[in-house]
C-alpha cells in the first residue's frame, strides 16, 4: 500500500462543487450544515481509496452537549431535505459523540474533549483531507478550519 501524505488537501472552490461526485457533494453539504451551527475544527477525510465501508468522514467538534446535538440535528435536516437517508445514529442521547451513518459518508460530531481522546484523524492518517471552501465560514470564524 502506498502511503499518502497526511497533510495533502484537495482545494475545492465553491464554483466547482456541482462538478464533484455526488458523494463528495454530500460530505460538503454535511460540512456546511455543521458549520452553520458553529461546529469547530471541521475536517473531511477522503477514505475512498482506503476504506471498504464508507467514502468520507466528516469530523467536527462542539463545545457543549447541547451544541453537539444541534450540529447533529442540522446535518440530519440538511441531508434529509436533500433526499439522503440516515441509516443509523449513535450517541445522540448523551451528546458527547454523535455518529451519523449515511452510508457513503459518516459524520462524527464530538464534544471537544472527547475528540482529542479518540483522535480519529490520527487513526486515519493515510486519508487525504478535503479542503472546505472558505466561504462556508462566516466572518466570526475562529478555530473552524
Amino acid at each position: 500500500m502506498v502511503r499518502k501524505n497526511p497533510m495533502k488537501t484537495e482545494n475545492t472552490p465553491t464554483s466547482a462543487i456541482t462538478s464533484l461526485s455526488p458523494t463528495r457533494q454530500k460530505a460538503l453539504a454535511a460540512a456546511r450544515a455543521a458549520i452553520d451551527k458553529k461546529a469547530e475544527n471541521l475536517k473531511i477525510l477522503d477514505l475512498t481509496e482506503i476504506s471498504g465501508f464508507t467514502d468520507y468522514f466528516v469530523i467536527c467538534s462542539g463545545m457543549s452537549d447541547r451544541q453537539v446535538k444541534s450540529i447533529a440535528d442540522s446535518v440530519e435536516h440538511e441531508l434529509s431535505n436533500a433526499g439522503h437517508d440516515l441509516l443509523s445514529t449513535e450517541g445522540y442521547g448523551d451528546g458527547r459523540w454523535v455518529l451519523m451513518d449515511f452510508g457513503d459518508i459518516v459524520v462524527h460530531v464530538f464534544l471537544d474533549a472527547l475528540r482529542e481522546y479518540y483522535d480519529l484523524e490520527a487513526l486515519w492518517v493515510d486519508a487525504p483531507r478535503v479542503q472546505v471552501p472558505a466561504e462556508f465560514y462566516g466572518p466570526g470564524a475562529s478555530r473552524l478550519n
